[in-house]
């Protein structure tokens, strides 16, 4: 001991700093037997918690989204409202989704039940979305979205905190991908179901289309949120269908991954230390960037039916053309993200989407024809396999402590989505039919996000060399970080001296 409170590497590896990563990683690795628990482990979490969580983000995208489907089957009309007030009506969603992300993860993470937290918020936009169909002004529709805004905040940034609790970064991107599979599907199926409530309920009861479509999907997300509450699990430790040898695989695999267990210091300072850690850390703002431009970019979401609208075909013809871009893109996504995650690499899976969708702009703003009109939308929707990718980014970018990872990831979705405030103003009626303005937005929000990509993949590397030094320098740690790093060989099942070897030979996924 070097000084008083203080430990040295030297003293904490002793025999064992000799140690390569992989000799060290040998020790902590799972055992064989381990090994086949981890197995059935993981494929009971992707049995249960995606389809899950799939489902309700299905349900987020098309509750949220019915705004657009709803336009076309007469919510201008029947409100009175003007293009600049529709805009608007889209845009405060956002405003009141950003307000509620970072408290809302720190009190999730804080809480630790996500089954109730995230159940009952659920619930409770079904509800804001259902209600919705009573609307009569431009004032009712405005505070119902902004309500409805506020409800959904703590679902997304939650979910993907909650994800992280489960899978390690290698499963991460290829999980969030499938995850966020769930938009891309709400965007086909929930138009059709659209075009079905239009073809055959306007009218029914002296209600129209478009309020039929917000009784009819926010009915069902109320139903669903109650399962959630029931049956999501929360967390491995929590889980009573685990068994004491599955809870033990879940958490020695997550720690043996980062070199650190994933738990926070106790008592409630840990969610404001975190807070701060992420606010502190640069990668934290680059990946907002990154991820801001990626929801900017694809901004077209909320007008893919006004975009197939003018293809010159009627309405309900309109909503049908918007599935197959969608599942085209749900196929093409997976594997994406599939690769990625076996590659080890994030930053070129972020950059190859990019010029395929210049080209998608490109094509709808200088042609007429139906053919290159509709393909340029399929290209055009390759903005969305940078999706999971930016999330899994994020996992491996920021591993640890998880309030810390809990505070980055609202944050970055908060700044993220404040793109979905502004973009809906570029599409404007006078721009119609190629709207130049918002894909020349969107095709200058790609270019940013290639060069936060950059940015990021360099400042990792430049962390990655910088471990490189440390790995083999005689650092002093403080009592409080002894503490914390014995409780991560309690949770691999290995001693101090392994846990620090592995520790001090962590590297960025780039």
């Amino acid at each position: 001991m070097d000084v008083e409170g203080h430990h040295t590497d030297k003293e904490i590896l002793g025999e064992k700093a000799d140690y390569s990563h992989d000799e060290a990683a040998h020790h902590s690795r799972l055992t064989e037997e381990e090994l086949v628990i981890e197995k059935k482990l993981r494929k009971r979490i992707d049995m249960l918690i995606m389809p899950l969580v799939i489902l309700v983000y299905l349900m987020n995208y098309i509750d949220r989204n019915n705004y657009a489907a709803a336009r076309l089957q007469g919510l201008e009309e029947a409100l009175d409202l003007t293009p600049s007030e529709y805009q608007t009506g889209l845009s405060i969603l956002f405003v009141g989704y950003i307000l509620g992300q970072v408290p809302s993860n720190l009190v999730l993470n804080y809480v630790g039940r996500p089954s109730l937290y995230l159940g009952a918020f659920t619930t409770a936009w079904g509800l804001v979305s259902a209600l919705t169909s009573q609307v009569k002004t431009y004032g009712d529709i405005v505070g119902c979205r902004f309500i409805l805004g506020v409800v959904e905040a703590p679902f997304f940034a939650g979910v993907l905190f909650y994800l992280s609790k489960w899978y390690t970064k290698e499963e991460l991107a290829f999980r969030m991908s499938i995850f966020y599979c769930g938009s891309l599907v709400s965007g086909a199926f929930g138009n059709l179901i659209a075009a079905g409530i239009l073809s055959g309920l306007d009218g029914a009861r002296g209600l129209g289309a478009w309020q039929w479509l917000y009784i009819i999907e926010g009915s069902i997300t109320v139903l669903i949120g109650l399962v959630i509450c029931v049956v999501l699990p929360d967390f491995p430790d929590t889980w009573k269908a685990l068994s004491p040898e599955m809870k033990s695989v879940a958490n020695r695999r997550l720690a043996i991954e980062a070199a650190e267990a994933d738990v926070d210091e106790p008592g409630g300072m840990s969610q404001i230390h975190g807070l701060k850690l992420a606010m502190l850390d640069p990668k934290t703002y680059i990946l907002a960037l990154l991820y801001m431009c990626i929801t900017g970019a694809a901004g077209f979401q909320n007008f893919f039916p006004t975009l197939t609208g003018t293809l010159h075909f009627n309405h309900i013809i309109s909503l049908l053309l918007v599935a197959p871009p969608y599942i085209f893109m749900v196929f093409w996504s997976t594997g994406h993200n599939y690769m990625s995650d076996r590659l080890h690499n994030r930053f070129w899976f972020i950059m190859y989407p990019i010029p395929i969708t210049f080209i998608g702009f490109i094509v709808f703003m200088t042609t007429d024809a139906f053919g290159p009109r509709y393909f340029s939308l399929f290209l055009m929707n390759f903005v969305f396999a940078m999706n999971g990718t930016c999330y899994g980014w994020i996992a491996s970018a920021i591993p640890r402590p998880p309030a810390k990872r809990a505070a980055a990831y609202a944050f970055i979705n908060a700044i993220g989505n404040s793109a979905s405030i502004w973009t809906p103003y570029t599409y404007r009626d006078q721009d119609e039919p190629h709207y130049v303005l918002a894909l020349c937005v969107a095709t200058g929000l790609q270019v940013v996000a290639g060069c936060s990509a950059l940015l990021l993949k360099l400042l990792l590397e430049r962390d990655n060399k910088r471990l490189d030094r440390l790995e083999n320098e005689n650092v002093q740690l403080t009592e409080k970080e002894l503490k914390r790093l014995q409780k991560t060989a309690d949770f691999e099942g290995i001693d101090i001296a392994t846990a620090r070897k592995l520790q001090k030979s962590y590297r960025y996924m780039t």
